[in-house]
C-alpha cells in the first residue's frame, strides 16, 4: 500500500485598490493556517484622473481611464514580478451608495422582494442603472419581533463594467467586486467584539464606517479629504502643493502654523464623526474605539486630537496584523499599513469563498 503525504494547497490572491493618490496592487497567499504578505507595489495615479462626474452624494468626483489604468497596474505587475492573475478589485466609496433602513416583521423567503422594493424609496438613480446588494444586519426574521434592519450597497452598472475592462486589459481574472467599506473592516478589525468606527481619509474623500462584532452596519462618505488638507495649506501659505503637501506630512496638527489651517477642516470631519456616532449609539452599544486608514491617518497628531476629542481609544488602523512577511519589512510596512488596508482586504476576500 502507497501512502501520499499530506499536500497543502497553497491559494494566492491579489488585492487592487484604484486610489486617486494611487493605484496599490498587494498579493496574499494561504496555506494550512498561515496568512503570508508575498508582494506589494504600488504607482502615483493622479495623471489619470481626468474628467469629472457627479457621484452618488452630489459631489464632484473623478471618471477613470480604463487603459491608463490597465497601464498602471501592469507596471506595477510588471515590476514587482507579480504572476498571480486571481484578483478582488475595491470600489470606491464615492462610486458606491450605502443606506440603512427598517423593514417590518417578516420571513426570510419574503426579505428579498421587500428589499428591493423599498430600495426605490432611497436610491437617488433608477434601480435598473445599479446592481444592488444588501446585507440583514439586525432584528431576527418572523412574523414577530420589532422588524429587520437592512444595509443597501449600490453600484452604478457602468462603475461595473468599467472595472471589468480594466480587469480584462490588465489580463488579471476578477474574481469579486467589493465596496471598499467591506474590505477596510475585513482588514482593520482583529478579532474585536464591541463596536468600532473605521475613519478612512481619503485623497478624494473621507468615509466613516461602523464595525460591529466583524458586520459592517454603517458607512457614510463625505467629500473632505487628504486632498483639501493640501490644497489649503497651499493656499494659506502661498506654497507650491508639493511643499503644502510635506509640510502636512511632517508638520500636521503639532506646528501652530498648520495646526491653525488644518483644524476647520478636521473639525468639520469630527462633526461627521460624531452625528454618526450619535445615530449608532442612540440605538445601540457605544463605539469602543476609532481606527484610522487612509493617506492622511499618519497626520502627525490627528489621533490625539481625536482622542481628545472623543475621549476614547485612537489607533492607526495595521492590515498586515496577522500575515506572515519578512521581519525586515516591520517599518516600511507600519509605514504603508493605513493606505493599503483597502488592497489587503479585497486580497482576503479570495479566501472567503
Amino acid at each position: 500500500m502507497i501512502f501520499h503525504p499530506f499536500r497543502i494547497i497553497k491559494k494566492t490572491f491579489l488585492g487592487v485598490d484604484i486610489g486617486v493618490s494611487s493605484i496599490k496592487v498587494v498579493e496574499i497567499s494561504r496555506w494550512g493556517g498561515k496568512i503570508e504578505l508575498r508582494n506589494y507595489g504600488h504607482i502615483a495615479s493622479s495623471a489619470i484622473y481626468q474628467t469629472p462626474y457627479q457621484g452618488f452624494g452630489g459631489g464632484s468626483n473623478f471618471m477613470i481611464s480604463s487603459p491608463d489604468v490597465s497601464e498602471i497596474i501592469r507596471a506595477i505587475l510588471k515590476e514587482a514580478g507579480i504572476k498571480t492573475k486571481e484578483a478582488v478589485f475595491s470600489i470606491p466609496d464615492f462610486s458606491t451608495f450605502f443606506t440603512t433602513f427598517q423593514l417590518p416583521p417578516m420571513s426570510e423567503e419574503e426579505l428579498p422582494g421587500a428589499v428591493r422594493y423599498e430600495a426605490r424609496r432611497h436610491i437617488p438613480v433608477p434601480v435598473s442603472d445599479v446592481v444592488l446588494d444588501w446585507f440583514h444586519i439586525g432584528g431576527e426574521l418572523g412574523k414577530k419581533g420589532n422588524g429587520v434592519s437592512i444595509l443597501l450597497v449600490a453600484v452604478p452598472k457602468e462603475t461595473i463594467s468599467r472595472y471589468q475592462e480594466i480587469a480584462k486589459a490588465s489580463s488579471l481574472d476578477l474574481k469579486f467586486l467589493e465596496a471598499e467599506a467591506f474590505s477596510l473592516a475585513r482588514s482593520l478589525v482583529h478579532k474585536e467584539k464591541e463596536p468600532i468606527c473605521l475613519l478612512d481619509i481619503g485623497a478624494q474623500s473621507t468615509s466613516v464606517n461602523i464595525v460591529d462584532q466583524g458586520i459592517l452596519k454603517i458607512s457614510y462618505s463625505s467629500d473632505i479629504s487628504g486632498n483639501d488638507f493640501t490644497a489649503t495649506i497651499s493656499k494659506s501659505l502661498s506654497i507650491s502643493p508639493e511643499e503644502a503637501e510635506k509640510l502636512k506630512k511632517t508638520q500636521g496638527l503639532i506646528s501652530d502654523q498648520t495646526k491653525e489651517i488644518l483644524l476647520p477642516l478636521v473639525n468639520l470631519i469630527i462633526i461627521e464623526i460624531e452625528k454618526i456616532l450619535k445615530d449608532f449609539e442612540t440605538i445601540d452599544k457605544r463605539v469602543k474605539k476609532i481606527v484610522l486608514a487612509g493617506g492622511s491617518a499618519l497626520l502627525p497628531g490627528l489621533d490625539q486630537y481625536f482622542s481628545s476629542y472623543f475621549k476614547r481609544p485612537v489607533e492607526i488602523g495595521n492590515p498586515f496584523f496577522g500575515l506572515v512577511y519578512p521581519p525586515l519589512l516591520e517599518q516600511k510596512l507600519k509605514t504603508l499599513g493605513p493606505s493599503f488596508a483597502i488592497a489587503v482586504g479585497a486580497a482576503l476576500r479570495g479566501f472567503e469563498s
